[in-house]
């Protein structure tokens, strides 16, 4: 699946070993992860065949966006754009702390 990025520290955070954005390891870890499945999957149904990453569409002002979990603490929130002549594109919005 096409990914794009809203922060360039995010892009960053994925393929740079050394850079941890001020993360903790298990979260970039999870974060790490969570973009290998992002960039295998063929479409957004697989994000919700796989109960692990708890896919879940928000609410109110965020309907838009969608949130996966990274640990019991932090959600990796992102934004589908189907209207690409690619198919749907993720656009990776950042990581929040639902706590």
């Amino acid at each position: 699946m096409e990914v794009l990025f809203d922060d360039d520290r995010l892009d960053r955070l994925e393929i740079d070993p050394e850079y941890a954005a001020g993360w903790s390891q298990p979260v970039v870890r999870a974060y790490r992860r969570r973009m290998q499945v992002i960039r295998a999957a063929p479409d957004e149904r697989d994000f919700y065949n796989w109960k692990s990453l708890r896919f879940e569409k928000l609410k109110g002002k965020r309907k838009h966006q969608h949130s996966m979990r990274l640990n019991d603490q932090y959600r990796l929130i992102v934004e589908l754009m189907k209207d690409n002549p690619q198919g749907t594109v993720v656009k990776i919005i950042g990581i929040e702390d639902y706590h």
